[in-house]
Order: structure tokens, then sequence, then C-alpha cells
């Protein structure tokens, strides 16, 4: 007898239910091969909990897609002036659309390099993301092979739009409905994405930062217009205003505590010089079938085989990992040196590299484009406000921001001592040159 509903058990939603034929796309190999890239690259030797992949992530995601769906699209949940902007709604296309936000949720971390984000900015050519490489998955023969086959069949073209979203797929037109369910899986503010790896990465690493009250925030979720674009957009009622507030909370904690972890960092810079070592100059293949032979594993095979041989290219960076030799935490900027000169760590790094060589040093320099993210909220007397207008939690979080600079261990000593006697001189000085 052939069974039309699956069922996973996962850690954080319970049960994560499969239709057959999602599971025909789970059992694919760009699927499969998720099983072996880590959602967190190294983490898992900062917290050894972190050790889970994207494979469990996406099916999450997928979970959360469609929770998020129902709730927004429910009839007692949708206004007149919504429904009648979004064209599917009346017109029996909402199982269609429920079932491409699934599929593409599934589907958004499929072009993911070994190790996630560690080497993507330098590996891939000009222009190439992840992002990019899962769109020509999506694209497939071999995927347009089960979209085409399914109960319902699905258009290519609508699962990449919802999976990749407006800003990366820049040459493709939204209308107002693709606009929104791309941004159930991609947005800043209500994404799923975000909403699963907080509370899945929290969870494997061990922590509280992560957690928020996601049931209560899904049930407030609604179309509303924004105020300030009369554009339909995900927003809130006025009721879960909280549980959004403790969601963005609980990203400014998880990105300071634990995704931008010091040593965290220094061993995604560690694994980045290795892979560019090992690849000799040559670019991660950004064609799909040489993309999926590529994982994790090859890449810690690599760098087993590279830390126990001197002569095998990336020894260096892989000792480093293997080893835990990898470069200690030298200088973190702070509000004092902000004051004086807003990019003192670029400042210290220069300095020190002058000094001791720049191949001792590294320097990881990242800040956030804002802070607390606008969008509408529907007040209990049926009025639309901007959140930042609403919440004073929204507009107090911090942006994140780091600048560090890392210092190989034979000359921290040496190099903490001259950085103690000349740091003040090295920040004016900067500026006084800029």
């Amino acid at each position: 007898m052939i069974k039309y509903l699956h069922e996973i058990r996962d850690p954080i939603h319970v049960f994560v239910k499969l239709t057959e034929d999602e599971r025909k796309l789970v059992n694919s190999r760009p699927f499969q091969r998720l099983r072996h890239i880590h959602q967190l690259a190294l983490t898992y030797l900062v917290y050894p909990g972190a050790s889970h992949k994207r494979f469990e992530h996406s099916l999450g995601v997928m979970e959360l897609a469609s929770r998020v769906f129902d709730i927004v699209t429910h009839s007692d949940n949708v206004s007149k002036e919504v429904r009648g902007q979004l064209r599917p709604i009346g017109e029996n296309k909402l199982d269609y659309w429920r079932n491409v936000l699934r599929v593409a949720s599934l589907l958004h971390d499929v072009g993911h390099l070994p190790f996630s984000h560690a080497a993507e900015k330098d590996l891939l050519p000009s222009g190439w993301d992840h992002e990019r490489i899962t769109r020509d998955i999506i694209q497939s023969d071999e995927m347009k092979a089960i979209f085409k086959d399914m109960i319902i069949p699905l258009q290519t073209e609508d699962i990449v739009k919802l999976a990749v979203g407006p800003n990366k797929a820049t040459d493709l037109t939204f209308d107002p409905w693709e606009a929104i369910l791309s941004e159930i899986i991609t947005g800043d503010a209500f994404g799923v994405d975000r909403m699963d790896y907080l509370l899945r990465d929290s969870h494997h690493i061990g922590v509280a930062y992560g957690r928020f009250d996601h049931y209560r925030l899904i049930d407030s979720l609604r179309i509303l217009y924004d105020p300030e674009t009369d554009l339909p957009k995900l927003g809130i009622e006025e009721g879960g205003l909280h549980s959004a507030e403790a969601l963005l909370l609980a990203r400014y904690f998880m990105y300071t505590q634990v995704y931008f972890h010091s040593i965290r960092r220094i061993y995604d810079i560690h694994l980045q010089d290795f892979l560019v070592a090992l690849r000799e100059g040559e670019l991660f293949p950004t064609k799909a079938n040489e993309h999926l032979k590529l994982t994790d594993n090859e890449v810690t095979s690599a760098l087993l085989s590279a830390s126990l041989n001197d002569s095998e290219s990336g020894h260096l960076h892989a000792d480093r990992i293997v080893n835990r030799k990898h470069f200690k935490l030298l200088y973190d900027r702070n509000p004092t040196d902000i004051k004086i000169n807003p990019k003192a760590g670029g400042a210290v790094y220069k300095a020190l590299s002058d000094k001791f060589g720049a191949d001792k040093f590294r320097h990881d320099y990242y800040q956030q484009r804002d802070g607390g993210p606008d969008f509408p909220v529907q007040l209990r007397t049926g009025l639309i406000e901007s959140s930042l207008d609403k919440s004073e939690v929204l507009n107090s979080i911090p942006v994140v921001s780091v600048d560090f600079v890392f210092c190989e261990r034979e000359v921290y000593e040496q190099a903490k001592n001259w950085l103690d006697n000349n740091h003040e001189i090295i920040i004016k000085q900067d500026k006084e040159e800029k």
C-alpha cells in the first residue's frame, strides 16, 4: 500500500510532514547532499553540539513556511482590501501556491558550498553566490522532471522566485503576491529561514539566546498594507508585537554571542585560507553537476590529510584547524577607540602587519546595515502603524558589528606588548593620515 503522507521526527518542530511528491524531492541528489553540509561550518569546534546540517534545517523551514501560509491566507485573517489585491485568493489557486512555497522552502539552501558560507566570498566567480547556484539547481532537468510529475504540477520559475527572492532574482518580475510569499521564506523581519535557524542553532549549541515564542508570533502574522509604501507586506497584529520583539532580540543575541564568537570567526578564516590554498587559485565549480560532488566530507578529508603532511597544499592552515592552533584574539575595538577612529581595527591591523608581517595577523570586520526592521503593525483599533513608531524595543536594538584582529600564537606576547605601548598613537595617527 502506498503511503501518501510521511512524517519525520524533528527536535524543533516535533514532526515534519511530507507528501509523496515532497518525499521525492527529499530523496533527490541535490537535497540528500545537504546531509553533508554543516549548518554552522566549524562552529562544532567551539560548541560541540553544533554538528547539525542544512538537511534538517531545510525541512524545518518548509514546516514553518506552510504554518505561516495557512495563517495569513485563512479567510478570517484576510481583509477585503488585501483580498482584492492578491490574485490567488478567491481564485482556487491557494493549493498550488502553498505547494510552491513548501517546495521553495525545502530547496532554498541546495546551492550552499561546503561548510556553508565559509569560503563563498573568495571561491566563487564574480557575481556568483549560493543563491545563484540554488537557482540553477532548481532549474536543472533533474528537478524539473519531479516538479512536472507532481499531482499538482509546479512551474519552475515560481519556485525560483520564492526560494531566492527579489533581491537575488533581480531579472525576474515579482507581483505583490509572489513578493509576499518570498518574504515568508527570506524576509528580514519574519522570514522562516531565520526563525528556524535561530531555534535550531540555539537548541544544538545549548544556549537560550535564540528562543522565542514562535507559535504566538506565527499566529499573529498578517498580510497588511505598509503605510510607507502602500504595498502589501508581512506584518503583525498588535498582540503579537512582543513576540516579534523577542525574535529580533534573539537574532541580536545569537549574532553577538554565537555567530560572531571570536574563536568561531577565526576558524572560519583559517578554513577559508585552507580552501584557497587547497584549490591553488581554482574557484569552486558553479555548474550544478560539479557543485553536487562537493560536500564537507571531501574538505574534512583534505584537512586531515594536509594537517599530517607539511608538503601538502594548505598544511599550515589545516594544522591550525585540526590541532587547534588557531590565531588568538589580540584586539577587539571598544567604545573609546571608536570615538577616536571608527575604523580602529583596520588601523591596528595595518600597524601590526607593518611591524611584524601581514601573514601573522588576520582582520575580521563586519557591520550590520541597520538595527530593527520596519514592518506594519495592525492596532486593536484597526489602524496600521510602523513597527518603529510603535516599539521602543526595536528602536533600541544595537547594530551588530565586529572588528577583530587575530594574531599568530608564536608572536602573540610580543605583539601584545608592542600594541599596549603604541595603541593610542596608532589609532590617532591613522585617523590624522586619513
